[in-house]
């Protein structure tokens, strides 16, 4: 079956050696235009295999179309996908469009997917494999894989450690299902739909007032991006790295109530949040005892 790869970065790099390594047929892969004059990952493992690579701008413009089409696939697949792929685009191949999406959809449609869910305290996540549309993650589902949040994980574990791998053998799955004629088209239940817009900057400043919980959540949500963020002394700091305290230390939010080997102890609404790791306004990431010896800070004082 001809394949024609869409996507980017690691993920789309993994998925298409992956592909390559199964025997499938890609006779094309469709990847944005570098950016700052760095090659894309998945641009350098094409090239090395002489498959035909293309970099349009946009994914709707006319020219991008006549040039898919001379390459006849059966097969979209769509892995790591920011641009709009037009329906005409989605709809030309004889086995139509498949794309990877890290939630267990409809939960969390969105760019930001990964992050929301941590952010919301959920304890269960997934990856759904599924037919693309004109809307926003909204066709038909082919398949799912279900993972833990784990406790301590952040945007970047749950990713990394259990999405990231898992989809790439979701979408080999699907492939296989397509070929043998059993790969089903499940509608989404529209009752049970949300959407989250992308996860920026505003939505991670830390309400120190707020739960310890939900301080926390939001700090490993927001973990490796876009960066929890508060302030001190009038300028802003991320916060990366942390730990939920179960014990409750007297302060108020935000103060610092311990500074010792592991980090920063800081005061929440109901509780307190260690953090190990931070980012000074135009600085790279350092550890909580760089940043103490950087600006002096001590027990007592308070952030935001």
């Amino acid at each position: 079956m001809k394949i024609v790869l869409i996507g980017r970065a690691a993920f789309g790099e993994r998925v298409f050696q992956r592909l390559i390594q199964s025997g499938e047929e890609i006779v094309g892969v469709f990847t944005p235009p570098d950016i700052s004059g760095r090659a894309d990952s998945l641009k350098e493992q094409v090239q090395k295999s002489g498959v035909p690579l293309f970099q349009p701008a946009r994914m709707r413009s006319p020219e991008v179309y006549e040039e898919y089409i001379k390459l006849e696939p059966e097969l979209n697949v769509m892995a790591y996908v920011t641009d709009i792929v037009p329906e005409n685009m989605l709809n030309y191949p004889k086995s139509g469009t498949i794309q990877y999406h890290p939630s267990l959809l409809p939960r969390h449609r969105g760019a930001s997917s990964i992050n929301w869910a941590i952010i919301q305290g959920e304890t269960k996540t997934g990856l759904t494999i599924f037919w693309p549309d004109r809307g926003l993650d909204t066709g038909p589902i082919l398949l799912q894989k279900e993972v833990d949040i784990d406790p301590d994980d952040t945007v970047g574990s749950l990713y990394f450690n259990k999405l990231f791998p898992l989809g790439v053998e979701a979408l080999v799955e699907s492939i296989e299902l397509i070929k043998q004629g059993r790969a089903p088209r499940i509608p989404q239940d529209e009752s049970q739909a949300t959407y989250e817009g992308i996860c920026t900057e505003k939505d991670a400043i830390i309400e120190w007032a707020q739960p310890a919980l939900r301080v926390y959540n939001l700090i490993r949500g927001t973990n490796p991006q876009p960066g929890a963020s508060t302030t001190y002394r009038g300028k802003r700091v991320k916060v990366f790295d942390s730990e939920l305290i179960r014990e409750n230390q007297s302060g108020l939010p935000g103060e610092v109530v311990e500074i010792n080997s592991r980090g920063l102890t800081v005061a929440c609404g109901d509780g307190n949040v260690l953090i190990k790791r931070v980012q000074p306004e135009g600085q790279g990431k350092i550890t909580s005892a760089e940043y103490v010896a950087q600006t002096q800070l001590k027990a007592g004082d308070r952030l935001g």
